[in-house]
């Protein structure tokens, strides 16, 4: 299997269920939510998995590898 990493830039909103962040049209699976929170311009590094399984309804999974401010 092969990782398709992508880095995603932009402000962190707040999903409709609780503790569940999105940036744009992906939600933010993992990585260090101190810098990771709504209303935090982030750029984040990981890879899309729309087949994750998730509590949140919303979004298309993004497991997040690296996070840094700006």
């Amino acid at each position: 299997m092969t990782m398709d990493m992508r880095t995603l830039t932009g402000t962190v909103t707040a999903g409709v269920e609780h503790g569940c962040l999105l940036l744009g049209e992906h939600l933010l699976v993992g990585g260090d939510r101190a810098l990771i929170r709504a209303g935090a311009y982030v750029t984040v590094t990981g890879e899309v998995v729309p087949d994750l399984m998730t509590t949140c309804q919303q979004g298309i999974p993004f497991v997040v590898a690296e996070v840094r401010p700006g």
